[in-house]
């Protein structure tokens, strides 16, 4: 298998990962040093880069992303395939858990379900494909928020009304910025009856390779105790669970 692989075609995607990884712009030098290769080859591959429109010379020496990313990451996250490839992944862990389970994206200042499993006993607590949860009270919300570049942090609190749905929601915004910078640390979210009486979730994000988040696993059930006893075993299905899906989104799995 490892002969039909084109190094060549392999080292532009490795200059094309520098970009993902947080650069701006990149040199030649910049280059030869990331990849370990001669200043030569460096100019050649990022000249390349630009016939081909992945990259624009935007300065002498200097190359950016090309615009033609843009449309093609539009396409990725908005081709429909996402709950397809998540799905297989949500079954298991709705069987590992013996909780409901669902993924979610992001639209408009909402989390919506895009895909769900259900636990394979009588009881249990359900929702449709397609529903919108708040997001400054739901555990999918939160994550969303706390994930959000501060720009976008910010625009949605302009807008929000955190207006009270239970004993338990957080309606002051500096309490929900100190818990969405904690969530963010921690890497989870929690929701304990903060939308609805009795419901609990806890959800983990699916990020890229460089932490961008695409979208979120929950486990979700109508009995907080049984979120604060299960905790730790819950946290490490679902964190098993967004590794896999990392993986089979960039085609490792």
């Amino acid at each position: 298998m490892t002969s039909q692989l084109n190094g060549s075609v392999l080292k532009a995607f490795k200059i094309l990962d520098l970009f993902a990884a947080g650069k701006t712009e990149l040199t030649a030098k910049e280059t030869a040093d990331a990849l370990g290769i001669n200043m030569i080859t460096a100019h050649r591959f990022l000249h390349t880069l630009v016939h081909a429109g992945a990259l624009r010379a935007t300065s002498r020496g200097v190359f950016r992303l090309g615009y033609m990313f843009a449309d093609l990451g539009e396409r990725v996250l908005h081709d429909g395939n996402l709950p397809t490839l998540l799905q297989p992944i949500l079954d298991q862990l709705a069987r590992d858990t013996g909780e409901a389970c669902m993924a979610t994206e992001f639209d408009r200042d909402m989390a919506i379900c895009i895909a769900k499993a259900l636990p394979d006993r009588p009881l249990y607590v359900d929702i449709r494909i397609g529903s919108k949860l708040d997001a400054f009270c739901t555990a999918h919300g939160k994550l969303w928020l706390a994930y959000m570049s501060a720009d976008n942090q910010d625009r949605y609190f302009k807008n929000a009304q955190l207006t009270g749905m239970t004993d338990h929601t957080i309606t002051d915004i500096h309490k929900l910025k100190e818990e969405l910078a904690t969530i963010r640390a921690q890497g989870f979210s929690t929701n304990n009856g903060e939308r609805e009486n009795d419901i609990y979730a806890i959800a983990v994000p699916i990020t890229t390779q460089h932490g961008k988040m695409i979208s979120a696993f929950s486990v979700f059930g109508a009995s907080p105790a049984t979120l604060d006893q299960n905790r730790a075993a819950f946290l490490g299905h679902l964190q098993t669970a967004a590794l896999t899906a990392r993986s089979t989104l960039y085609g490792d799995a």
